[in-house]
């Protein structure tokens, strides 16, 4: 549990009773001065490391757009919000890369809306690739999802690019949603992001986070209440190459009565330098009675020189809820699992794919959408056979040394 200071107040029509302090929530603001450049001394900056987002910490209006490719029903309407419409609607920024994304992109921000009572049987896709030019680019989306609708949404990141941006997603009253950002930059990528859910009454959603790309990812992702009765599951798989750098902060804000959330993260890392970030905060208010939330960050690390960093929080200002509770854990592979695999005759290699398999397995299919877990699991396999295949060198390199 953490010691009270300053929670960020929302950007439009929501109200909160009172401030709650936390040095976890820097001050939100739509003003640039407001968030200075990062040292990384600073609490939500001790684990980032700044000087590999400087490309799009920097000031300056640009152009640089991504490749859209947005496929949706007909009844699904995009248009181009004017800055005063988006600081209506949108969350205002937490930090400096948000802010930076908000003020420094010329380019108009986006509105999608999805409207009442709509039932698709097919994802809505929004496929986004980098051109690699060089030049950073921002973006700025709010989703409306309307009353009752039932819609998954699937975002997927490709090519090479410097990315800030920001997406509000404001959820209608009884609508169920599932929202998947799947990250599969090339190589050299850098990007960071502030995404934000607010829940209708009586919603039920499922958010998933899929990280494999990037030379440096930070997704910042906040949710909150509108109304009681909304449940809230959030899901994350990662996988973290030698150099790269994935950072995973989520702050759940229960300013609602009996309403639930889940968190449930887990990430594997291989390869000197791969350094995994996973800050999980859930704050539950005095006005939030009867509520029920737990949130879990797994990590495995597959090879030497790896770090991954979990610090998940509890605040906590009511003690009249049903549960709340939090768990963090790093570790190798189990022995005791690998000695009862090679016991029936698996090879320590076949063992050790099967082990990783399991551990993200159960999460993939959480999300609730074949093709994406499908996906999801081969790239997962991917990952493990280039892992494999590394030991395999290494040992056989070691063993002609000897």
């Amino acid at each position: 549990m953490t010691a009270p200071v300053q929670t960020p107040q929302k950007g439009h029509n929501v109200t909160i009773e009172g401030d709650v302090e936390s040095h976890l929530h820097p001050r939100p603001s739509w003003q640039l001065a407001d968030h200075p450049m990062p040292t990384g001394r600073e609490e939500i900056w001790r684990f980032t490391p700044v000087r590999e987002f400087a490309p799009i910490l920097a000031e300056g209006p640009t152009r640089a757009s991504l490749e859209w490719d947005i496929r949706a029903p007909e009844q699904v309407t995009v248009t181009d919000l004017a800055p005063d419409d988006l600081r209506g609607l949108a969350e205002t920024p937490q930090d400096r890369l948000s802010a930076v994304a908000a003020t420094n992109s010329v380019n108009p921000s986006r509105r999608i809306e999805i409207p009442a009572d709509a039932q698709y049987d097919d994802p809505i896709d929004i496929n986004l690739t980098g051109t690699g030019s060089g030049e950073s680019v921002y973006q700025n989306l709010v989703v409306e999802i309307g009353r009752f609708a039932h819609v998954t949404l699937v975002v997927r990141y490709k090519g090479s690019a410097n990315l800030g941006e920001n997406w509000t997603f404001r959820i209608g009253d009884g609508a169920e949603a599932t929202i998947v950002f799947v990250h599969e930059w090339d190589d050299d990528a850098v990007h960071a992001a502030q995404i934000a859910f607010e829940l209708g009454r009586d919603t039920t959603v499922r958010t998933a986070q899929a990280t494999f790309g990037g030379k440096a990812v930070r997704i910042s992702q906040t949710a909150s209440y509108q109304g009681p009765g909304a449940d809230l599951s959030q899901l994350g798989v990662y996988f973290a190459d030698a150099s790269q750098h994935i950072e995973h902060r989520l702050f759940v804000d229960h300013n609602a009565p009996r309403t639930k959330s889940r968190v449930d993260f887990r990430g594997c890392l291989q390869g000197a330098g791969a350094h995994t970030v996973w800050v999980g905060d859930v704050l539950i208010r005095p006005v939030a009675t009867g509520i029920d939330t737990y949130e879990s960050n797994k990590n495995l690390v597959l090879t030497e020189g790896c770090r991954a960093d979990a610090v998940p929080n509890l605040e906590i200002q009511t003690g009249n809820i049903v549960g709340a509770g939090h768990s963090a854990s790093t570790g190798r592979f189990d022995a005791e699992q690998l000695f009862y695999l090679q016991s029936r005759g698996i090879e320590e290699e076949e063992a050790r794919r099967l082990v990783v398999h399991g551990f993200f397995t159960d999460i993939v299919r959480r999300i609730g959408v074949e093709e994406i877990s499908n996906e999801l699991m081969d790239r997962i396999e991917e990952e493990l056979l280039e892992s494999l295949g590394a030991s395999t060198q290494t040992a056989a390199d070691q063993s002609s040394e000897g």
